[in-house]
């Protein structure tokens, strides 16, 4: 029984750095890059899934979940996305004043706040650094899927929080979104000039970002080795 306990886990592992490496696979592709039956990487690709190990998208392919971005951002602390974001955001907190948050993809439609620099005023969005939030009425959520406008960013009312304003831009590796940056605003101190520049700061900083991105490489993300 032990033996077998540990086969199982040694697959399970396998099909998980698979899914991380190769990315958006459906079920035959994962199991012929383990060499396992479907049945077998279906019952374990559906145990990790209820973990939050991986995620399964509507099209039937498996990818990170946010219990492993949730894990990878505990071990990695300020490294990675994180570090190179830090002063990006704090930047944006010296133009606005406001808090800016670091969001990836979740689990089952979610998304997932990893970092925060808060804002100065009195009264501010404190964190939710590991808080997934619904991906559909936030304004991150709308940036991970792809819903950005031509404008380059998102602005959201009453998405998450009443009398809160969230506006975000998406961060890119290649073509690729894999991250969001938002501020969160009490909606009683913004106003519709507010909302285009500081809109048109968070492209800046995203664009920053994303070009930070294509000298290194990023953990738990690309895949790669470096």
């Amino acid at each position: 029984m032990p033996e077998q306990s540990t086969r199982t886990v040694e697959r399970a592992l396998s099909l998980l750095a698979t899914i991380c490496d190769d990315r958006g696979l459906n079920l035959s592709e994962a199991s012929r890059a383990v060499d396992l039956s479907p049945s077998t990487a279906l019952r374990l690709l559906r145990t990790l899934e209820a973990s939050g190990f991986v995620r399964k998208e509507h099209d039937g392919t498996y990818w990170p979940g946010s219990r492993l971005m949730q894990l990878g951002a505990q071990s990695l602390n300020n490294d990675s996305l994180v570090e190179l974001c830090r002063p990006i955001m704090e930047h944006l907190v010296a133009l606005t004043g406001e808090s800016v948050y670091l969001g990836v993809k979740g689990h089952r439609a979610t998304a997932l706040y990893i970092a925060i620099v808060e804002g100065t005023h009195s009264v501010r969005h404190t964190s939710w650094v590991g808080r997934v939030i619904p991906i559909e009425s936030s304004a991150s959520g709308h940036v991970l899927l792809g819903r950005t406008p031509s404008d380059g960013y998102v602005v959201v009312d009453q998405g998450i929080e009443p009398d809160v304003t969230a506006i975000a831009a998406p961060i890119y590796s290649d073509d690729r979104i894999v991250a969001s940056l938002s501020l969160v605003i009490p909606s009683y101190r913004i106003t519709p000039r507010d909302r285009a520049q500081y809109g048109r700061a968070l492209v800046a900083a995203t664009a920053d970002a994303s070009a930070g991105l294509s000298k290194r490489i990023l953990p738990m993300t690309e895949g790669e080795q470096p």
